[in-house]
């Protein structure tokens, strides 16, 4: 009963911890690229250390069960390198640059929608408006979209939760005039970069079950997207002191994305979407918005306003609505296989049709 009841919870638990390190990356890049390093070196050296990091496990772990390398899952882990960490990571980036770490996290709110409708499109997902749970789906989406559009179209007045200083007001309204230049543009790349992660999910879900081996793929697209970054920067960073960096924010930025927000980012994603598939995992990501805008709050000195908590009541109700529409949807699942099992064991009587 324990064991059932532990594998029951450690998707829910994957998926929580996970948002909590999405968070501290958006905090500690954000940092890193105020102090000036460019956002395509990053996404490159973050993938060098994922792939140094990930690698010798799968080598190891997998051995036995890595399956064969054909050019049709070669072709897919090159565009999966392409869409999560050149196209993705880099739009994320600079949008992020552009606002706020906060508003690009709230932005990312869109991801479960976007993810629901692709799976829905390539049949990874069933809609059965007569079923309460898969209505719950639809609905839960929705109001989480929302919450986050409420997040991102209205600020309202600021919670003063520490009664901050008028010059601490002062200064971030000062802030957010400077951010406010290119916000339309930022936010324009942060829902491309939103798009470029559904796509991820869904063709990473296509491509585990073909090469079901999680570590082995991991490492490749860390791989692949480390070769395609690189020949990205090659074009877009003409000055070569960009790939400098020391013992710095920088080099955290680096070290702590690589190891949390790729390397076991990736490998604790294509687990979890085995099992529950990528609406699933998608569904999670409103919470890395809420523990975001508490650390930018503390870490970063950003104003909570009260369009941000009333979208959070939103995204948490919306989360949950969803995520109880998952479980019924893979309650009824496995309820349907034990019923075709038993029904394949019943004995067969042959009449002599007299």
């Amino acid at each position: 009963m324990g064991e059932r009841w532990l594998a029951s919870v450690k998707p829910y638990l994957a998926m929580v911890s996970l948002q909590f390190g999405y968070a501290g990356m958006y905090i500690i890049t954000m940092v890193s690229l105020k102090h000036g390093m460019s956002h395509f070196v990053l996404a490159v050296y973050r993938h060098v250390v994922a792939t140094l990091v990930i690698a010798p496990f799968a080598l190891v772990l997998e051995r036995k069960i890595r399956p064969k390398m054909t050019l049709p899952i070669f072709l897919r882990i090159m565009v999966l390198g392409f869409l999560e960490p050149v196209l993705d990571q880099n739009l994320y980036y600079l949008g992020m640059k552009y606002t706020s770490a906060t508003f690009a996290s709230a932005t990312v709110n869109v991801l479960p929608a976007v993810t629901f409708v692709l799976a829905v499109i390539f049949r990874l997902e069933k809609v059965n408006v007569k079923k309460i749970h898969s209505l719950a789906k639809v609905i839960g989406t929705a109001v989480t979209v929302t919450g986050a559009m409420v997040m991102t179209l209205y600020k309202g007045p600021v919670v003063d939760i520490v009664h901050s200083k008028g010059t601490d007001h002062h200064s971030s309204s000062a802030t957010s005039e400077s951010t406010d230049q290119h916000w339309f543009t930022g936010t324009l790349m942060l829902l491309a970069s939103s798009v470029g992660w559904s796509s991820f999910f869904i063709l990473q879900s296509f491509t585990l079950k073909k090469y079901p081996a999680e570590l082995s793929l991991t490492a490749l697209i860390c791989l692949m997207g480390m070769v395609e970054g690189a020949i990205t920067t090659l074009v877009f960073e003409r000055d070569m002191t960009v790939w400098l960096i020391g013992w710095d924010s920088k080099l955290l930025a680096v070290v702590y994305s690589g190891v949390v927000c790729s390397g076991i980012a990736y490998y604790v994603q294509g687990f979890v979407i085995k099992e529950r598939g990528p609406v699933f995992v998608t569904s999670f990501s409103p919470l890395c918005m809420i523990i975001t805008a508490v650390l930018g709050f503390v870490v970063l000195s950003e104003q909570i306003h009260l369009g941000s908590i009333m979208g959070a009541i939103f995204i948490v109700f919306g989360l949950y609505t969803v995520v109880w529409g998952k479980s019924k949807d893979q309650r009824s699942s496995s309820e349907d296989e034990k019923l075709g099992a038993a029904l394949h064991d019943l004995p067969v009587t042959v009449t002599d049709g007299k």
